[in-house]
């Protein structure tokens, strides 16, 4: 991936971008009424996606050394 140019601080970015997304996405589907389970649901679903931005950066960071 580095060799196609994507650096590790996008990859970093993206994780706290998603941590943000998942709390917005969560706030967002109280605001809608939503049932308390589904709005844990899409904060969970997005949520996940953190860790692996966080890997995929790591990764890429000794790739870059």
């Amino acid at each position: 991936m580095s060799d196609a140019g994507f650096k590790s601080e996008w990859a970093f970015t993206g994780g706290f971008l998603s941590i943000v997304l998942s709390f917005a996405a969560w706030l967002i589907s109280r605001g809608k009424k939503d049932s308390r389970a589904q709005a844990d649901r899409w904060g969970i679903f997005v949520g996940h996606w953190a860790p692996t931005f966080f890997a995929l950066g790591l990764a890429l960071k000794s790739e870059e050394k």
